[in-house]
């Protein structure tokens, strides 16, 4: 596995050892305890969410307001989407600067966002699925984008 930061304090790209050949192919997309080791030692999830999008689809820009923000780890299992995450923590050094990154089916790269930034995400495929663990339970009154 390898762990690449990004323009975003706090915020990386994972790359899961791909296990491949002519069969198919092997990942582990989540081990607690080695992502714990990488993005620190309070990290634990407690929501998985999967979703499916058309072409064009347009998700977000989402977050939950404190005390109910949200750390996720998102990733594609079948498609493409441009993912999109903004610092709008404001005592951040990267406040107000964003990323892009394109997740799909063939990189298998997932992203790390940690509580306080802003997702959202364009499908660039049909039928693309998208799936995303929350280190925090959804809370309907805290969502904002």
């Amino acid at each position: 596995m390898k762990i690449s930061k990004t323009l975003l304090s706090d915020c990386f790209i994972i790359d899961p050892t791909v296990h491949g050949d002519e069969r198919g192919f092997f990942l582990e997309t989540f081990q607690k305890e080695r992502y714990r080791n990488l993005l620190g030692n309070d990290l634990e999830f407690v929501q998985d969410n999967h979703s499916r999008s058309s072409l064009g689809v347009l998700r977000g820009l989402h977050f939950q307001k404190p005390p109910h923000g949200q750390s996720k780890l998102v990733s594609v299992i079948k498609g493409s989407v441009l993912d999109v995450v903004v610092d709008i923590r404001k005592n951040s050094s990267t406040y107000g600067q964003y990323i892009m990154e394109e997740l799909n089916e063939f990189n298998h790269h997932q992203l790390y966002i940690p509580v306080g930034m802003a997702h959202g995400f364009l499908a660039l495929e049909d039928h693309t699925i998208f799936r995303y663990k929350c280190s925090n339970f959804y809370h309907k009154e805290s969502e904002d984008s």
